[in-house]
């Protein structure tokens, strides 16, 4: 077989998140997340697990940006956790909080490897949600205070940042159906909480701005799908176009287009009456950077089972299907080029991707995740497709490094390339690991 060879600046990296991997959430005082919170309500996360620990990666960062150096890695996206570094989520700066990321940024360009900051993934200090959270307009400007106070402490390093990631997750996820932090169901919150997490976006792009001195890039990073009519009824059609509303287009007409959807939708239009305010959408719509996150598609019907969209998603029988998802590798091309159709002035790259696989150390001490292996192959080769098709792709990060908490779900689903023992907190490189680090040595597939 030919080789798909990558552009010669192709960025190959890994990404994480802060509550996922970080644990030591009562040290160097920090303050209480909303996912502290929520992992602590019983019954809200499977076997009552909690982040609190996680991958201990607050005191192994050293042996993990070690594992990143062997493996090659050219870039890592991790986030800052908004209560290690302003617990009270406005105001006072909690030093210690900051010096950790201060060494993380040190020691990642002492390797080699571009830091890629997130300064948000879904950790809100507990005391602003107290506040009202993110449905309180107030959140916003609090957003980029913290933003500006990152920025000034990591700037004259870091080049790239995401400012927020999957707003859309946490909107609705954790606003609509109530599985994730901070557990509510109501859609007058879930919209208000799109549209202030999305001008959050710009007040935290200028102050990034604002607070940095050498050029920078920022951008955001956004779960999209491609959406299909489960069949060729009209019914069906118009449901799955609500869903690639709600999904899609929800987030990118406001980043890539200055308008937003839910402005003339029936459903939004009385909820949101007085939400958007003028100005905001030219505030939102400042991009260096589109993050795309892809993992799967979503086909859709017409049905009473979701409240208010009026839609169920159904699984295609006979697909292939990972633990939590189908597995639907042309499914990345769709994302990109739907992207790719706004004409977008920013720079796209795929910042996460990956599978859940049942890992398991074998007894000679190895991760045989072959499955991991052929999903990776298919979707990377899906990504060089886009790239052969003129769709400027600038880079890949996989989604994970480590095998973490994985949100609602506990410790039951891992996506790492690193396999985490979670009681003793070992780390061993699976095979995916070995074999992303050849894809990243050769630039090809």
């Amino acid at each position: 077989m030919t080789a798909l060879k990558f552009p010669e600046n192709f960025i190959w990296g890994v990404a994480t998140s802060a509550y996922q991997i970080e644990g030591a959430v009562k040290e160097d005082g920090r303050g209480t997340s909303i996912w502290d919170t929520f992992s602590h309500t019983p019954g809200k996360i499977r076997n009552n697990e909690n982040g609190d620990v996680a991958a201990d990666h607050y005191h192994r960062w050293k042996e993990d940006i070690a594992l990143m150096s062997e493996m090659g890695l050219k870039a890592y996206r991790f986030s800052t956790a908004w209560p290690r570094i302003q617990p009270a989520g406005t105001g006072k700066v909690n030093k210690k909080g900051l010096d950790f990321y201060d060494r993380l940024v040190d020691e990642l360009l002492r390797r080699k490897i571009e830091p890629y900051v997130c300064l948000f993934h879904w950790d809100m200090p507990q005391p602003l949600q107290d506040k009202g959270g993110w449905p309180n307009r107030d959140t916003c400007a609090y957003f980029a205070e913290y933003a500006g106070v990152v920025a000034e402490c990591l700037g004259d390093r870091v080049k790239f940042w995401f400012t927020e990631n999957e707003p859309w997750v946490l909107a609705f996820i954790g606003h609509f159906l109530g599985n994730h932090a901070p557990g509510k169901k109501d859609i007058g919150a879930t919209l208000k909480s799109l549209h202030h997490l999305l001008l959050a976006h710009g007040l935290a792009t200028e102050a990034i701005r604002s607070a940095v001195k050498q050029p920078v890039k920022i951008g955001i990073t956004l779960n999209l799908h491609p959406v299909y009519s489960a069949t060729d009824s009209e019914k069906d059609k118009a449901a799955a176009e609500r869903v690639d509303m709600f999904i899609n287009r929800i987030v990118l007409d406001p980043l890539l287009k200055g308008t937003s959807p839910i402005q003339g939708s029936t459903v939004a239009k009385i909820l949101t009456a007085r939400v958007i305010q003028d100005g905001d959408l030219e505030k939102i719509r400042q991009l260096d950077m589109l993050g795309v996150n892809y993992y799967t598609r979503a086909v859709m019907k017409h049905s009473n089972k979701v409240p208010v969209l009026n839609v169920e998603q159904v699984q295609p029988v006979g697909n292939d299907y990972s633990g939590m998802w189908e597995i639907y590798p042309e499914g990345m091309y769709q994302t990109l080029k739907k992207v790719w159709d706004y004409k977008p002035t920013c720079e796209i790259m795929v910042t996460e991707n990956g599978i859940p696989v049942p890992d398991g150390l074998d007894f000679d001490g190895r991760v045989r995740d072959e499955r991991r292996i052929r999903y990776l192959q298919s979707h990377i080769a899906q990504v060089h497709r886009a790239i052969e098709d003129g769709i400027p792709v600038k880079g890949y990060f996989h989604w994970s490094l480590l095998d973490n908490f994985e949100w609602e779900l506990g410790y039951g689903q891992r996506f790492g390339l690193v396999y985490v023992d979670f009681k003793t907190q070992q780390r061993t490189v699976k095979d995916s690991g070995r074999w992303f680090a050849k894809v990243i040595e050769e630039n090809a597939l």
